[in-house]
């Protein structure tokens, strides 16, 4: 797989590239009877255009295309053999031998992000330069033994640029990770800090509602003993534990929602049935308040028997209630929920609608 190299880390290569190729190779390739020059030249001559043409990318901080890296290569090492069959034949892995090291430099700057392929291409470089040295009748042993010190020399330091690039990668990596862990943490905090002044806000409301009424009954303002009392406090009372059920962990929150409803009232001994027809589906908080106030409006006031019902299907979801809660209710419909109230005889029926967007 393959691994982005930094753009400034190209870019060094190519000062390296463009330092040793146009500042000290001129020097070597001069000084030195190449048998033939004009081979020499132009081995030099390609790894010249190659070099200009890494530029092209690596100064605009662009990645190199594929074509110019594959052609490339091949250009280095077809100049690399080139050059070093024009050598003279006491040169090879000497002070005169020119490509040993440049060629290197090119591959590094061509392939240092595609390390296996690299290792691969500087083996190649290697074997070509070893096997002209011994053709060339390198047998001597105080030859071989500077030729391995040249050739130790050239790679490790080499290697050394690709052992390290791949720990600042790696580094970079850590780094760049840390960065995107702590963007997650500081979002999770932002939304939870967020809902919890959500939270917050609706147990404000709530509670505001709430508060006039324990103020009344604590001055004596109102009377417990009232109907109208007592609607108040079992409307507070519902609210109050729908509100508390929206918080818990539950599969279908919903219904769980209505049953909080529910069993408010069956504690004030309702009859109350609950029928649940549908698929749970994925009901915002703020929809779920909505759809569930008429519920609680509702239970608050009946007198003796409600039948609850919620529906869903794949268009809307609809909770209604039917109850002996009598005339004078009412509830208001929502930015996202329709609510229908009718009064049939001695029943209420109140509805709230809401329609799902896709």
């Amino acid at each position: 797989m393959r691994d982005h190299v930094h753009p400034t880390m190209r870019l060094a290569l190519l000062g390296v590239v463009a330092v040793v190729q146009f500042g000290l190779c001129p020097r070597t390739l001069f000084g030195y009877a190449h048998r033939p020059m004009w081979l020499a030249l132009t081995a030099f001559a390609a790894l010249g255009l190659v070099t200009i043409a890494c530029a092209i990318w690596v100064l605009r901080r662009e990645p190199l295309p594929t074509a110019v890296i594959a052609v490339g290569t091949v250009v280095a090492l077809a100049a690399s053999v080139a050059a070093s069959a024009a050598l003279p034949p006491d040169e090879h892995i000497g002070a005169g031998d020119w490509p040993l090291g440049l060629v290197g430099w090119h591959l590094l700057l061509l392939l240092l992000d595609r390390v296996p392929l690299l290792l691969t291409a500087l083996a190649a470089h290697l074997t070509s330069s070893v096997a002209q040295f011994f053709l060339a009748g390198g047998t001597d042993r105080g030859r071989v033994g500077t030729a391995a010190i040249i050739v130790f020399g050239a790679v490790t330091l080499q290697l050394a640029v690709v052992v390290f690039t791949r720990v600042l990668r790696r580094s970079t990596a850590q780094a760049v990770a840390a960065a995107a862990e702590r963007d997650r943490q500081a979002i999770r905090v932002a939304v939870a800090e967020q809902w919890e002044q959500g939270q917050r806000a609706v147990f404000a409301e709530q509670l505001g509602e709430v508060l006039p009424l324990l103020a009344g009954l604590a001055d004596g303002e109102l009377d417990p003993r009232a109907a109208g009392t007592r609607q108040r406090c079992a409307l507070a009372a519902t609210q109050l534990r729908r509100l508390f059920a929206e918080n818990d962990d539950v599969p279908d929150p919903l219904v769980h929602e209505v049953s909080a409803c529910v069993d408010v009232a069956e504690r004030r001994g309702l009859d109350v049935s609950l029928a649940v027809s549908g698929a749970a589906v994925d009901v915002p908080a703020d929809v779920r308040r909505d759809l569930t106030g008429p519920v609680a409006t509702t239970l608050s006031a009946a007198r003796t028997r409600a039948r609850v019902s919620v529906l869903r299907t794949d268009d809307e979801v609809r909770v209604a209630v039917v109850s002996d809660a009598g005339t004078g209710l009412a509830a208001a419909s929502s930015a996202h929920v329709e609510v229908e109230c009718g009064v049939y005889g001695e029943h209420t029926r109140m509805e709230a609608r809401w329609r799902r967007t896709s």
